[in-house]
């Protein structure tokens, strides 16, 4: 569940109390989604830790959180009160991709900065439409190059694809075979696209690996790429299995497809896999740290996590300069470069999805958990 202590708006009283000034930072979560939750986790634990740090001065950081129950209706509703309500500097959205698509006009009629945790591609592009927005996802064409260099190292030309038919499952297919096309003898022979929250992916994947492919490659949430892995075991289906980012979830496999994922590759950052890494730079020791924290807290990790606490820093950033000025907060978003706890993090007034390319690796699923794949 969403965190209570963070349900509500605050008040004069609030700031009486504390003897702070308190800023808001607002989000838009759908409270049935596993993803979202680990979001308000990561982004409560994060605010706590830059309240306790001290380098806000005699601000303080709230957080305060609306249900959008996975609805573009309800989203844009939720975020229109955030945004008539002159305590919010900010508003951070979860996975629901289409709920700020949708709001995209609302959020720069209404000039509040959004930093957006959804998958697809065009909750950030084209900037022009969304001046106020911001991604910290994966971009998909930094994830299919990355899918692509796998398949051709592996030389397994013949390609079948699942993907999720919403915004970002489209937008992911179109990027690797864009991808694929400056690749000779590397091509997609057949995809399928699957509904989200569907339970039984067995025909689809079935129709995908009759035809026998080098690789399956699977571009979906978690809980579909469980399913498909499963499923295509379960099969027969023995050769290469490879997810893009947004399959991401826990640190540890659920039990039901730890066998079957083994072996698969994933591309994403580093943090599912930071056992691995060395703590080389000052970089590595805050994810390294990061990681410790957050599992202490909750008792595991999810790999998603790090995007909304990369969010909460930029926003603090932000308001520590300028308070809750929300165009001059834009601003300052708009030019932020940070080497953050999902990787370095460049952003620019023409490119609004800043996680570079260099923060995506290969994992791979060994005994029920992510390693990295060298």
């Amino acid at each position: 569940m969403l965190l209570a202590g963070a349900a509500g708006c605050t008040s004069d009283d609030d700031e009486a109390d504390s003897g702070a000034q308190v800023v808001v930072v607002a989000a838009d979560f759908n409270n049935s989604s596993l993803v979202d939750q680990a979001y308000a986790r990561a982004l409560q634990l994060r605010i706590e830790q830059i309240n306790a740090s001290g380098q806000l001065g005699d601000r303080e950081l709230r957080l305060v959180t609306k249900d959008n129950r996975n609805d573009p209706t309800v989203s844009l509703r939720n975020i229109s009160t955030f945004a008539d309500d002159p305590a919010v500097a900010a508003v951070v959205t979860g996975s629901c991709d289409e709920c700020v698509v949708r709001a995209s006009k609302t959020i720069n009629d209404k000039t509040v900065p959004v930093i957006a945790l959804a998958a697809s591609d065009q909750v950030a592009s084209p900037v022009p439409e969304r001046q106020y927005i911001f991604k910290l996802n994966p971009n998909s064409a930094d994830s299919s190059a990355a899918l692509v260099n796998e398949l051709v190292r592996a030389n397994a030309r013949k390609i079948a694809v699942l993907y999720s038919n919403d915004l970002y499952g489209v937008d992911a297919n179109r990027a690797l075979g864009a991808a694929l096309e400056n690749t000779p003898g590397f091509n997609v022979t057949v995809a399928r696209a699957v509904k989200p929250g569907s339970t039984d992916i067995t025909q689809s994947v079935g129709t995908l690996t009759d035809t026998e492919p080098d690789a399956l490659v699977v571009l979906t949430p978690p809980d579909l790429a469980a399913l498909a892995a499963t499923s295509a075991r379960r099969g027969g289906f023995t050769k290469r299995l490879l997810f893009d980012a947004a399959a991401a979830s826990d640190l540890f496999i659920a039990r039901d497809a730890a066998a079957a994922t083994n072996s698969a590759t994933m591309v994403f950052t580093q943090i599912l896999a930071i056992d691995d890494v060395v703590a080389t730079t000052p970089a590595k020791s805050a994810r390294k740290q990061w990681f410790r924290d957050y599992t202490s807290r909750y008792g595991s990790y999810s790999g998603v996590a790090s995007f909304a606490a990369d969010a909460a820093d930029l926003i603090a950033d932000a308001v520590a300069r300028v308070g809750a000025d929300r165009p001059r907060i834009r601003e300052i978003l708009e030019t932020s470069q940070v080497d953050g706890l999902s990787g370095p993090i460049r952003i620019t007034p023409d490119n609004h999805s800043g996680l570079m390319p260099q923060a995506l690796t290969l994992l791979v699923a060994r005994s029920g958990r992510w390693r990295l794949a060298s």
